[in-house]
């Protein structure tokens, strides 16, 4: 049975597939600017990324949680760094990211058994 990393990112890569094949220009240009966003620049990925995850959970989105944890976890983010970044999200979005809060933990656990 597969787990819900495995899962997220066979769904992700589908439907990605799926859509990019559809040949919008809008839609190919704005993946494009979202993969430019998250490429060394003066900031690091890494930074790059937990501040995606911060974002992503402030405004509740649990695909936007998991697919920012995966690049985190690529960026060798720790443990400590990931519920940092939860603190903050929770700070700025109040209470109600609580429960992304620990679907986030979840996946976060996943990842790091994997």
């Amino acid at each position: 049975m597969k787990n819900q990393v495995q899962e997220f990112n066979d769904y992700r890569a589908k439907m990605n597939e799926v859509i990019l094949g559809k040949d919008n220009l809008v839609i190919k240009r704005l993946f494009n600017l979202d993969t430019q966003t998250y490429s060394e620049g003066v900031l690091p990925i890494k930074t790059k990324e937990l501040l995606g995850l911060v974002a992503s959970m402030v405004l509740r989105c649990d695909d936007c949680i998991k697919y920012h944890l995966l690049k985190c976890h690529e960026q060798k983010c720790t443990t400590e760094e990931i519920y940092e970044v939860f603190a903050v999200a929770n700070i700025v979005g109040g209470t109600i990211v609580i429960p992304h809060t620990r679907r986030g933990a979840e996946f976060w656990e996943e990842l790091m058994n994997s």
